[in-house]
């Protein structure tokens, strides 16, 4: 009886999305026609993350569309578009968690302000990064996983504006894309500029955040990820690959 009931309870609340994404699509096809090639899947993000409030929900997809336009308008950010960011060699995608999905890992110690391409080129490279991580997603997976690396981080590499920005990015046009972030290898002086950037973080995508101890680093990555799938440096057996080599 308790299995059957969960069964119903879970089938009226997938009736009751889908019901509120064809109300929603209804909705955002009438304000902008380039909505009409988004599928339901993507529909679905954004309103979850307004707690399936339809209103909200589109207004948050329809800001997406509009950005996604001006922001990216040839549709995908280029190389030749991120080249001090791509130098700072800080980003790597290898492997899959036991859910399939792709992981991410950066290097925090390697980032350090661009003073040459400014705020927008690091703008620009996080859009490259989600986009790539995003295409490399097996089929009927919608998230991903990342491993931020502080071993080495100091306040030279500290950068707020950058990390707000980053922030608002994946929470405004990527939602319920992010499934978890391991921050490994922490030190006590990121806790100053965390407590800075902890009040932005949205209380859906602070759930998915986990500080690891070192002392637990690899058994925890092993909860989620097989062995053969960790970066070696963690313990695991696939070298880091640069995102760009992807």
């Amino acid at each position: 009886m308790m299995m059957m009931s969960c069964e119903y309870m879970k089938s009226n609340i997938d009736e009751k999305e889908e019901t509120k994404i064809r109300l929603m699509r209804a909705l955002v096809e009438k304000q902008d026609p380039f909505s009409k090639e988004v599928d339901d899947p993507t529909l679905r993000r954004f309103l979850r993350a307004r707690d399936l409030d339809v209103e909200k929900g589109s207004g948050m997809f329809l800001k997406y569309l509009k950005w996604r336009q001006t922001f990216v308008p040839n549709g995908s950010i280029s190389l030749s578009e991120v080249p001090n960011e791509l130098s700072q060699n800080k980003m790597f995608m290898q492997g899959f968690d036991k859910k399939g999905r792709p992981i991410a890992t950066v290097l925090g110690a390697r980032h350090f302000q661009n003073k040459l391409g400014g705020l927008e080129e690091f703008k620009r490279f996080v859009v490259y990064i989600l986009d790539k991580i995003c295409s490399r997603m097996p089929p009927g997976q919608e998230k991903f996983v990342v491993i931020g690396d502080l071993k080495g981080w100091g306040y030279s590499n500290s950068d707020l504006r950058a990390y707000l920005g980053a922030l608002s990015i994946l929470q405004d046009y990527y939602p319920e894309r992010l499934g978890k972030l391991f921050i490994v290898h922490a030190p006590y002086i990121f806790m100053t500029v965390w407590k800075i950037v902890y009040p932005f973080i949205d209380n859906n995508t602070k759930k998915k955040i986990v500080f690891v101890q070192d002392k637990k680093l690899k058994s925890t990555l092993l909860e989620e990820i097989d062995e053969s799938q960790i970066p070696e440096i963690y313990g695991g057996q696939l070298p880091l690959v640069p995102i760009q080599e992807t």
